[in-house]
């Protein structure tokens, strides 16, 4: 079904410190083997807050090597999740700036608040984004735009989040203020009804195929059109049609 991973480190504003990460790590790797999960949405339980980004606090008693250390463990963290085979949604409610931007740009899916606050700003601190946000940010919304954010460490708003390309669905807010996360879990319930086999080749082969030319890319769908022939999901997907009713998919 659907699983929700929550940020809760209200006192920090979710900012991702050594354990947060190390935590998020574990989650994610527990996700990867679990064949009943079909969808994962990412949200904050903080008010306000998505995530702020690494803990400067942790981060200023760092020396040197223990920085490119803990970058670089965030950074494959960052990676899993968006290796994850099941479709994933970032439900964006609050802020979320440098690396929890880069957190939910390592989203299949971006669904934001209109009042949510999101940028990548860390040259402001004379570093640069460094778990993936300069690879994934101009690949969503493209080069010279993003060349632009990262350059000024400007922050958007949802609704000119959505007018670049950033996000897929800006709501407004509402009193619970939790209106991303309600969309998002929307969202992932028009997932559900599908084959689990087809969601996961489907993301495979969109993945690939975009780092790659078009003929590659066709060479990789058919490679990944094929794995779903044998399943007795497909056929099961036949049948229901025939019988006029919902299929019943077991990810076989």
């Amino acid at each position: 079904g659907i699983v929700v991973l929550g940020l809760n480190r209200s006192h920090a504003k979710n900012a991702l410190s050594k354990n947060l990460v190390k935590m998020m790590s574990k989650a994610v790797d527990a996700l990867k083997s679990d064949k009943k999960v079909r969808t994962v949405v990412f949200r904050s339980e903080v008010p306000g807050i998505f995530c702020a980004g690494a803990d400067l606090k942790e981060r200023a008693k760092m020396h040197s090597s223990e920085v490119s250390s803990f970058v670089s463990r965030a950074r494959a963290t960052i990676n899993e999740l968006a290796n994850l085979p099941v479709p994933t949604i970032a439900a964006i409610d609050g802020t979320a700036l440098g690396g929890g931007l880069e957190l939910a740009l390592a989203c299949d899916i971006r669904v934001a608040a209109s009042s949510a606050k999101m940028g990548l700003v860390e040259t402001k601190l004379a570093i640069i984004p460094g778990a993936g946000g300069t690879q994934r940010l101009p690949r969503t919304i493209g080069v010279s735009l993003a060349k632009e954010l990262i350059f000024s460490a400007r922050i958007v708003d949802g609704e000119e989040a959505k007018s670049i390309g950033l996000i897929s669905h800006v709501v407004e807010q509402n009193e619970a203020g939790d209106a991303a996360y309600r969309r998002a879990l929307a969202l992932a319930r028009e997932f559900l009804p599908q084959g689990p086999v087809a969601m996961r080749v489907a993301k495979l082969a969109i993945n690939q195929g975009m780092e790659v030319d078009l003929v590659t890319g066709l060479a990789i769908e058919e490679a990944c059109y094929a794995q779903t022939i044998p399943t007795k999901d497909r056929i099961e997907g036949l049948l229901a049609f025939k019988e006029k009713r919902p299929p019943r998919y077991k990810g076989e």
